[in-house]
């Protein structure tokens, strides 16, 4: 029988991120539909990413504080994402910094995991994996974190990123594989940014790569971007699964900015593993009835197309003001999951989530 590799949610998109209790919510959802983590590394939290080398103020170091136990109470591992940026550009300078505030982190949150995330900065600097490495190694020798995890910058083979980023250095993946402690996993996107499946011909070429098997940076069913915000992404996952098992280190799943219409699709994951006749046009009633009411998961059912495919710009008045007309009557359901679901997909119909150019700059 595979086994399925540890699978965890990564909250780590661009935006506004999720509200407190949705994330505490969520490690003993996680835990009852077959995941093992959760990583609190959202892109709006300026203390792990553009200020990095500040601590928390009280009131959000009390909440991450709650999250972490909440973890512990469901079972799961709890992991945190610091983003040094442009640490690398005088390490020397910038490691003190680095080396105090993992201890704060560690003090503070004892995290299972540590990632040390490389992602969606500029990155054609020279000796660039040697620098990371350098970097990685000092974060594991001061944190007691049972997992390490690195995102390099370049995490993927989708060209978007050196056009983004910068030309990526020469024999960077094979550098980095090679010199890295092997404590770490390599987080990977796959064949693209978003990837919609992970051919296990391209796996087999990233573990040779990195010298490891990926650890899988899933960025389904996540809608951050300036066109992916137009989508709810509800349908069931595919081209993950079973196949995939013994090529993954790991699977996380970045969610997207609804937390409770994110489940419907999270729910299917595991499902995907754990039985090797997994169907995903079969799999969208089961997983939605299994997180809200029955009624409420068949007229998402229906209007999955509509969500899903044809997106926000191009529903036509009629076709919005039916979609309101399915969804304000569940505003007043007994089932709080429904509840929070028809606010969601209201709410993003109402341009709740419109895409904002400036969370790009953190």
């Amino acid at each position: 029988m595979t086994q399925t590799p540890p699978l965890g949610l990564i909250e780590g998109f661009f935006g506004k991120g999720w509200q407190w209790p949705d994330r505490l919510a969520y490690p003993a959802w996680l835990k009852a539909h077959g995941y093992d983590f959760y990583l609190y590394a959202p892109k709006e939290d300026a203390c792990l990413r553009r200020r990095w080398q500040q601590e928390w103020d009280p009131a959000t170091l009390a909440q991450l504080q709650a999250l972490r136990q909440a973890c512990r109470q469901a079972g799961i591992a709890f992991g945190i994402g610091l983003t040094p940026m442009a640490a690398h550009h005088d390490y020397a300078a910038s490691r003190p910094r680095l080396l105090a505030r993992v201890r704060q982190i560690e003090a503070a949150l004892a995290p299972d995991i540590f990632a040390l995330l490389f992602d969606d900065m500029p990155s054609d600097t020279p000796q660039l994996a040697q620098l990371q490495i350098a970097m990685a190694h000092d974060v594991a020798a001061v944190s007691a974190a049972q997992r390490f995890i690195l995102c390099p910058s370049f995490y993927s083979t989708d060209p978007i990123l050196e056009k983004v980023f910068g030309a990526m250095p020469a024999h960077y993946w094979h550098t980095l594989g090679q010199g890295l402690d092997r404590r770490f996993d390599l987080f990977w996107t796959g064949p693209k940014v978003c990837s919609t499946d992970y051919p296990l011909d391209h796996l087999s070429w990233v573990t040779d790569q990195l010298g490891r098997r990926p650890f899988l940076w899933d960025n389904y069913p996540v809608n951050d971007g300036k066109k992916a915000s137009d989508y709810l992404y509800l349908a069931p996952f595919s081209g993950r699964g079973q196949a995939q098992a013994p090529y993954l280190a790991g699977h996380a799943v970045n969610p997207m900015k609804q937390p409770t219409l994110s489940r419907l699709p999270l729910a299917t994951l595991p499902m995907a593993y754990a039985d090797a006749n997994y169907c995903a046009a079969e799999a969208f009633l089961p997983a939605a009835r299994d997180c809200v009411t029955a009624g409420l998961a068949e007229q998402l059912a229906q209007d999955l197309p509509l969500l899903a495919e044809v997106g926000l710009p191009d529903l036509t008045p009629p076709q919005r003001q039916t979609l309101q007309g399915h969804y304000r009557p569940w505003l007043d359901c007994a089932d709080e999951a429904s509840r929070r679901c028809a606010r969601e997909l209201l709410s993003w119909l109402d341009g709740g989530y419109c895409f904002d150019p400036a969370c790009l700059t953190g």
